[in-house]
């Protein structure tokens, strides 16, 4: 006979889903053996949300690989749930397809056992696309449910909650196998609204592109780079989109939505544009210099898979359906002409280089982030965590891999970077991978340097160590507000590196971050480069 945790794991395996992240409980103890069993690799973090940003770095290697299977995270009940919830809401925001497998007592013992136990479900909701709690004799449909609604449409979290009776009894429930639903079966466009859009772009003379999340969930670079190219259309992305279009190419603007000082070049491009195309553009990932970019009535086209519900700004034309499909019919017949004869938008893709040189005294992270980038490899892909160096590196790391820089772009939640880089190592070990980190982003996560040691995983750590919440305290005295709460103490990271079996090293000056950068390369352990920067060093830089 079979269990229900065994049909859990097997539909999982059967999805294309190969590893698992999470920490146990005796709650879960039968589904994380079912998993392991079904040939799901269990590992084990340090916390549940470190678990949920492995879970993005595979998924991120997978899917650029063409793999389309959601990621899996385990929790026991009570305190691991609540642990994972911060990884669950970045999920749900940055469209991020995760299976939450989580532990419960049964229902009839819930009415008389109180420890540890609260609605998981309730909790959830506001946060997953659907919750479901297993039962025996439909687990099958079920997981079938679960993993096609975490991949429909925008992707994101799905949770499932397993009774303990319900993973450990047994049940002759059939398995099926299963097929996943296909990332490229959208239907081609048609109709009014379609034509009224190809009669705006076919007279643009100064059309300009936006470009984010739904475009990399769609793998659509490939269609993105060849319709831009073809009619010299530039291309703005948000920071999750970065590499869609190789960032060398003339007609890449880079990513945008963090930086004031990146959009008092690229919002002005948009005021001036007669088509504006929005393609697969998710403006949840955006700040607030983005709400009302262009005015109402503004001549825009947006593809999208979905309806939009944001309010954050107007839509002249929307044409639903998938990138690929939509860009050809959008352009079918149509021949390219001249565009931007002014060269306004080369003209800003030269301001956003000259904006965000290294430092003139030839120290600061912006010299850190420009030395990097010149000698690691062209594949590297890059993590950051949130905090004033996102914003910075964002804009200086240029990327011509799609995916090639991971981040938590909508929900913006510290500590992902490291997790999302050993997730990405671990799927993918041929790539290199450089992680961002600020010292405080550092610090939150420290005990997953253990499972970097662990897992054997050569990643490349750049901390910028400046002893403060950077932008909390740039705001601070932005807003003319005192110092508080955001100093702190130093962390020696180079001996903390040791400590956990990695490299670590002091760098205070750019040839020896290059030297020890190109020697991490080689390395087979992890690398912690630790770059002091001192504190302040962001002023004016972002």
């Amino acid at each position: 006979m079979t269990t229900g945790a065994d049909l859990i794991a097997a539909k999982l395996y059967s999805a294309g889903c190969r590893h698992a992240f999470g920490i146990p409980g005796g709650e879960v103890l039968a589904v994380m053996d079912a998993l392991e069993r079904a040939g799901l690799a269990f590992h084990l973090v340090k916390h549940e949300n470190s678990g949920g940003f492995m879970a993005e770095g595979v998924w991120h290697a997978e899917a650029r690989a063409g793999k389309n299977a959601p990621g899996v995270l385990l929790a026991t009940l009570g305190p691991g749930v609540a642990n994972a919830v911060n990884v669950v809401a970045n999920a749900w925001q940055d469209r991020v397809p995760l299976i939450f497998l989580t532990g419960c007592v049964d229902a009839a013992e819930a009415e008389t056992y109180t420890h540890q136990v609260f609605d998981h479900q309730q909790l959830l909701r506001p946060v997953v696309k659907a919750s479901f709690r297993a039962n025996l004799g439909a687990i099958d449909r079920m997981m079938e449910k679960a993993i096609t609604i975490a991949l429909e449409g925008q992707p994101g979290p799905v949770h499932i909650d397993v009774p303990i009776g319900v993973a450990e009894g047994t049940t002759d429930e059939p398995s099926k196998d299963f097929s996943l639903p296909g990332s490229g079966t959208f239907f081609t466009p048609f109709g009014i609204e379609l034509d009224a859009a190809r009669a705006l772009f076919e007279t643009a003379r100064k059309p300009v592109a936006i470009a984010g999340v739904d475009a990399v969930n769609e793998d659509a670079g490939e269609e993105i780079s060849a319709f831009c190219r073809r009619f010299n259309v530039p291309l703005i992305t948000s920071y999750k989109a970065k590499g869609l279009l190789d960032e060398a190419d003339p007609l890449a603007l880079g990513g945008a939505g963090l930086s004031p000082k990146a959009d008092k070049h690229l919002l002005p491009l948009l005021q001036e544009s007669d088509c504006i195309l929005l393609l697969g553009y998710d403006p949840i990932e955006m700040r607030i210099n983005w709400r009302d970019p262009w005015p109402e009535g503004a001549p825009v086209i947006e593809i999208s898979p979905v309806v939009r519900t944001h309010g954050m700004h107007s839509v002249r034309h929307t044409v639903i359906g998938g990138l690929a499909p939509a860009l050809s019919a959008l352009s079918q017949g149509i021949n390219p002409g001249e565009t931007w004869p002014d060269g306004e938008p080369q003209a800003a893709r030269e301001k956003l280089k000259s904006d965000f040189p290294p430092e003139a005294e030839g120290w600061g992270p912006a010299a850190v982030f420009h030395a990097l980038r010149e000698v690691l490899p062209a594949e590297t892909v890059a993590t950051a965590d949130s905090g004033a160096h996102r914003i910075l590196v964002s804009q200086i790391w240029e990327t011509g891999v799609s995916r090639g820089m991971l981040q938590s772009s909508a929900l913006c939640t510290m500590a992902c970077a490291l997790p999302l880089g050993m997730g990405h190592k671990l799927a993918d070990k041929d790539r290199p991978v450089v992680v961002f980190v600020g010292d405080a982003g550092l610090e939150m996560g420290l005990g997953e340097l253990a499972t970097l040691r662990d897992l054997g995983l050569p990643v490349i750590v750049c901390v910028l160590v400046d002893e403060s919440l950077a932008l909390i305290e740039l705001k601070q005295r932005n807003t003319q507000r005192p110092n508080l709460g955001v100093d702190f103490g130093g962390t020696d990271f180079p001996a903390l590196a040791r400590v956990y079996g990695g490299h670590g090293v002091w760098i205070d000056d750019v040839e020896s971050l290059k030297r020890e950068a190109k020697e991490a390369l080689s390395c087979d352990t992890f690398t912690v480069l630790a770059c002091r920067i001192g504190r302040r060093a962001y002023n004016g830089k972002i």
